[in-house]
């Protein structure tokens, strides 16, 4: 068997061993169409548009009345 620690670990102490295990936010880019957030590399969920052209038709839902 293994030799295992006589005390608990403190947990400021666990976190400060574990402080490179964050998760970072993804890199956004702005649309140049629309110029709203989307993920690089990505079709713009907004429009449609990646590369200058429409790629995905966007469904607009219909107005009320």
């Amino acid at each position: 068997m293994p030799p295992l620690p006589k005390r608990k670990y403190a947990k400021a102490r666990q976190g400060k061993r574990r402080s490179h295990l964050h998760r970072s936010q993804p890199a956004l880019d702005l649309c140049p169409q629309c110029h709203s957030p989307k993920l690089s590399h990505r079709v713009c969920p907004t429009c449609g548009y990646y590369a200058g052209r429409e790629v995905v038709a966007i469904k607009t839902k219909p107005a009320k009345g």
